[in-house]
């Protein structure tokens, strides 16, 4: 490379990542849980509660994911799908 060529911008394109909605989040970290012989319910809740990552398995990078959100942000996702799904199964 010629010293002209490198005074010239180059164009990087880097790979970006799509960020997860909530929902996806916490199936994922469900499913992590599952598959690792855990009670996932149990698991999420002890995280929420205590905001220790423990509670999480690494499996699947669960614990990265579930570090995305801020507890409240679980919870809201959580309170919103039980209240618009609050007449499923009556």
């Amino acid at each position: 490379m010629d010293r002209k060529n490198m005074m010239e911008t180059m164009k990087f394109d880097a790979i970006t990542e799509r960020p997860m909605k909530p929902r996806d989040i916490l199936l994922a970290v469900h499913d992590a849980l599952a598959e690792k012989g855990y009670n996932p319910i149990s698991q999420i809740v002890g995280y929420v509660l205590s905001g220790d990552p423990s509670y999480i398995t690494s499996h699947q990078g669960a614990r990265n994911l579930v570090r995305r959100l801020e507890r409240d942000e679980i919870l809201e996702e959580l309170v919103t799908f039980y209240v618009n799904h609050k007449d499923d199964g009556q």
